[in-house]
């Protein structure tokens, strides 16, 4: 690129709040981990996996072992974790290869159920031995690809049916596919698709409340609209509901852009339960169960933030603890941080899974790092 081309881009840029973290970073070293990381006293973290390009969504499987998509490579791992040492050591392979952008992979039923950008897919899985039999079936095609939101997240709810989440095309628009923006819905054969809720601009991360079976999902703001503006949301997914984008952000404010002459569907829409700050972009929520946590924790739902690109000073490049009260109060609280400090970037955390013993494994995308956390204080059990 020429040396005009490079300083138009650079001012172009500024003026339009691009400041994300260029390329990609080698895994942390164990000093680096103890000089950045912060955690909750008692939390210790270590690397669990190094060496997975662009890894993003994780599942846990029955006998412990960790299933990891890595998209750009089209390809779904297996990492061994149960009954051995949980360091970079431990065994992997590849389940599948070839795929078209695999994102949300779940296993459901003696099945292996991945998320590509346009279909949804499956595979028998023997989870004794953590090995794929017969062929891959692409249940569902023809799902809307391309554009900005490229990932498909699924998981399994309670009902045992299969969700799936469709990010939008585009910053802000009308969309002309309406299952863009929006959570769809699926029998397990992939049979009987429908929206499930709409108006929600790029939900990459949601699950249900054990205590409530209630669904709730983390939303990402839309951008351009300065460095404060709007939050990215936590929202309460209800069947049928509206949530607003594109025509309102946060609690029901009008866009400027495009929201003007829609105040009727803007007022019928549902506000977010939380806001986080603007441009954080919340990837995951995961509610944790498990007793040997403090007691502060079971019960609690750890959120990933990726971290900002659309602001002019980096916002996010952690995890935060969100603890609801019986009154409905939801109180934010820093849980993992140093993936960025005064704008060195050295990680961004895309998913979170709870182990069988009350560990979490973190994926990374931008090291290629799947961290473990542990909890290796005296648990105050409730």
């Amino acid at each position: 690129m020429a040396v005009g081309s490079v300083l138009l881009w650079i001012v172009f840029s500024k003026w339009i709040g691009i400041n994300v973290p260029l390329g990609s970073k080698d895994s942390p070293t164990k000093g680096l981990l103890g000089s950045r990381m912060v955690l909750p006293e008692g939390f210790v973290v270590k690397v669990f996996a190094s060496d997975l390009s662009g890894v993003r969504m994780l599942h846990l499987t029955p006998t412990g072992d960790i299933l990891a998509s890595i998209p750009k490579g089209g390809r779904i791992v297996l990492l061994e974790a149960h009954q051995k040492v949980l360091d970079q050591s431990m065994g992997r392979r590849d389940l599948l290869t070839g795929l078209n952008r695999p994102h949300g992979v779940e296993i459901y039923k003696d099945w292996l159920y991945v998320a590509e950008t346009g279909a949804i897919g499956r595979i028998g899985f023997d989870v004794v031995t953590g090995k794929t039999h017969g062929i891959f079936e692409r249940i569902v095609t023809g799902l809307p690809s391309g554009g900005n939101h490229w990932s498909r997240s699924l998981h399994f709810g309670p009902d045992g049916m299969m969700y799936v989440s469709i990010g939008s095309s585009c910053n802000v628009c009308e969309e002309d596919d309406p299952r863009r923006a929006s959570i769809m819905r699926f029998h397990p054969d992939g049979s009987n698709g429908e929206i499930y809720a709409s108006g929600l601009r790029n939900t990459v991360g949601f699950g249900w409340r054990p205590e409530t079976n209630e669904l709730y999902g983390v939303d990402n703001g839309r951008d351009l609209l300065g460095d404060d503006f709007p939050p990215c949301e936590l929202n309460l997914i209800e069947q049928g509901k509206f949530y607003g984008w594109p025509y309102a952000n946060g609690n029901k404010i009008t866009d400027p852009d495009i929201g003007v002459g829609h105040g009727h569907r803007i007022s019928e829409s549902m506000g977010p339960v939380y806001g986080f700050g603007a441009h954080t972009a919340p990837l995951a929520i995961t509610f944790l169960q498990n007793k040997n946590l403090p007691a502060t924790y079971v019960g609690a739902a750890i959120v990933s933030l990726h971290g900002s690109w659309n602001r002019s000073k980096k916002i996010g490049y952690q995890l935060v603890s969100l603890h609801f009260d019986g009154s409905g109060n939801i109180t934010e609280r820093p849980f993992f941080t140093g993936f960025e400090v005064d704008g060195d970037v050295i990680g961004r955390p895309v998913d979170v899974v709870e182990g069988k013993d009350g560990s979490l494994f973190v994926s990374d995308d931008y090291s290629g790092t799947i961290y473990r956390v542990n909890y290796s204080g005296t648990t105050n059990r409730r």
